[in-house]
């Protein structure tokens, strides 16, 4: 997925970071509402900010379990 930023950057992130979006249809992404802080898809219930993006997260609503550490 690109993202062309006000300031003339271009960011660019896989679209495997938020699964909702790799499994939308087509038209589903291309109803994309754009904000002051980032993205919206209403059709499929997903926002992500730009200050995200940004630091290099992904979808961070399916939190991972700590690894067990081995003794």
């Amino acid at each position: 997925m690109w993202v062309d930023l006000t300031d003339g950057r271009t960011l660019g992130v896989p679209l495997a970071w938020f699964p909702r979006l790799m499994h939308a249809t087509p038209g589903q992404r291309e109803r994309v509402e754009l904000g002051r802080t980032g993205l919206h898809w209403e059709d499929i219930d997903e926002d992500i900010s730009i200050a995200g993006l940004l630091a290099g997260r992904g979808d961070i609503s399916r939190q991972t379990e700590p690894a067990e550490s081995q003794a």
